[in-house]
């Protein structure tokens, strides 16, 4: 496969509207993939065109997801363990001592 005028000018048409790689090497037939973004590359074609407002949209619904879901439900802390004296018996020993 050679890369006719015509096959650039559609590579060219398609790129500028966004279109991937996959899907032009599909239309275009006969090529990879690969081979769209080697010629691509060697055109010095520019980053696709973005739309400027996609990107905020997306960033919206994204909040929107994020509010939409319910917060995990959280446990509550367990309460601190503290040390506590247990309480000691004490024994008195009395001695006797007689004499004799």
């Amino acid at each position: 496969m050679s890369w006719t005028d015509e096959r650039v000018e559609v590579l060219k048409k398609m790129w500028g509207e966004g279109q991937s790689a996959s899907v032009i090497a599909k239309e275009l037939g006969g090529v990879t993939r690969n081979a769209v973004i080697g010629k691509v590359h060697r055109l010095g074609l520019s980053n696709r065109v973005t739309s400027t407002t996609a990107k905020p949209a997306a960033k919206e619904k994204a909040k929107t997801q994020a509010k939409a879901k319910p917060a995990a439900p959280t446990t509550p802390a367990a309460p601190p363990i503290t040390a506590t004296a247990t309480p000691t018996t004490t024994k008195t020993i009395t001695t006797s001592t007689t004499t004799t």
